[in-house]
């Protein structure tokens, strides 16, 4: 499959993620912003899910409704930020099945190293839909991705609020076949991996810690 970028361009996505970026914004703020950015976000990662057709009958008549088809899909945010995006996607697809991947950057490394996994069952029958805000190196999202892979995930798409090329070039060298969809995507990582002009950590954004 051909790697496949998509930058969601819609206004209200890009008025919130600004907002985001603002150093002075309070960590209520960020938190609220990243729920709202997570349904935009699902909305656009969701619009080309197959559909199949249900008899039901309306207080009129009777007649062929569209449906989601197949296994719930399953969401799997990496730890510890992806819980930032996860609710806004959940207030879209509340019945969604939700897995964890723990992961964190070795600071010396920058090798992502796994400290935690569960996911749900018949994850090879879901699209799995990972969840991380961002997309700096892309160690630890293309580590989460083999980790599902190794599972049986097979369908599978990436979120991130923010994408740098450096993390977009490495991520798609492992997993050319998943695609990313991602809010921004910004300058470049400066020398501690952080994405330039980037929102800062966003798990500490997110959870108010330092």
């Amino acid at each position: 499959m051909n790697k496949v970028l998509k930058e969601i361009k819609h206004p209200l996505v890009q008025h919130k993620l600004s907002l985001m970026r603002k150093k002075g914004t309070s960590t209520r703020s960020f938190r609220v912003l990243a729920r709202e950015v997570g349904l935009l976000l699902a909305y656009e990662v969701t619009q080309d899910l197959p559909l199949e057709y249900e008899e039901i009958e309306t207080p009129l008549q009777k007649m062929q409704a569209p449906f989601l088809e197949g296994k719930k899909l399953c969401l799997v945010p990496i730890l510890r930020a992806g819980i930032g995006l996860l609710d806004g996607f959940l207030e879209l697809i509340p019945s969604a099945r939700v897995g964890h991947i723990g992961l964190y950057r070795d600071p010396v490394t920058l090798a992502a190293v796994e400290y935690y996994l569960k996911l749900p069952e018949m994850i090879d029958q879901r699209l799995v839909i990972a969840l991380d805000p961002m997309l700096a190196t892309g160690h630890s999202s293309a580590a989460a991705v083999s980790r599902l892979k190794e599972n049986g995930a097979s369908n599978i798409r990436f979120v991130s609020l923010l994408a740098a090329p450096e993390g977009i070039g490495y991520f798609h060298s492992e997993h050319p076949d998943v695609p990313i969809y991602t809010a921004a995507v910004d300058e470049k990582l400066n020398d501690h991996a952080y994405i330039l002009p980037g929102l800062g950590d966003a798990g500490d954004r997110i959870f108010g810690t330092k």
